[in-house]
């Protein structure tokens, strides 16, 4: 995994980063997952992103450099995490929504609860993040050379296998076809259409 793989529009990085994996290392343990689901998005000119109004300080992260880690707070409830992607200044990122844990499986239960199935550890961004225990605090985290949180090269996964289809419960832009994920995998999670739901022409 290099900064050059990440340097490149969300949308084609999407799915490459299918099979990569996602490491952090605590006191606790160690908790790797394997993505199995992945979600672009462009910045300035996807109506869904978070940057399409311009630079905030709560999305400031996704104008880059790329290779570092997005984190916002869903429904005030749950920690997702984003893969910075594309040119500096340009806002780009890829939501990682769903994976496949690969070490630490006890640990992810911990922190998931102990009746959570294992296809269910990670399936869903805010799930994903609960078992990796992602906050705030690993808001800017570098994923290439850091040790918070990292991103590696996985097992590679076929191109037969790879689907892809519109985005999961997004209000705007919901039928951009910028979902990837692996075909038949159990923890790629369910296809939800916001009941908001708006075309891009809108």
């Amino acid at each position: 995994m290099n900064v050059d793989l990440l340097s490149r529009p969300a949308e084609e990085v999407a799915p490459e980063l299918l099979g990569c994996v996602l490491t952090r290392k605590t006191p606790e343990g160690t908790v790797s997952i394997a993505i199995t689901e992945a979600e672009a998005y462009s910045g300035t000119a996807d109506p869904a992103s978070h940057a399409y109004r311009g630079r905030t300080s709560r999305n400031a992260v996704m104008f880059g450099p790329a290779g570092h880690l997005y984190v916002y707070r869903s429904h005030g409830l749950h920690w997702c995490a984003n893969v910075v992607t594309g040119t500096e200044g340009v806002a780009s990122a890829v939501l990682i929504r769903a994976g496949r844990v690969i070490e630490g499986e006890d640990q992810a239960r911990k922190r998931r609860g102990e009746r959570v199935e294992s296809p269910r550890l990670a399936r869903g961004p805010g799930n994903l993040g609960q078992a990796l225990g992602i906050t705030a605090e690993h808001n800017g985290a570098e994923l290439l050379t850091g040790t918070s949180v990292t991103l590696s090269g996985g097992e590679p996964v076929a191109a037969a296998l790879i689907r892809v289809g519109p985005r999961v419960g997004v209000s705007k832009a919901h039928d951009w076809q910028h979902r990837f994920y692996i075909a038949g995998d159990p923890t790629v999670s369910a296809y939800r259409l916001s009941p908001r739901a708006k075309s891009v022409e809108t």
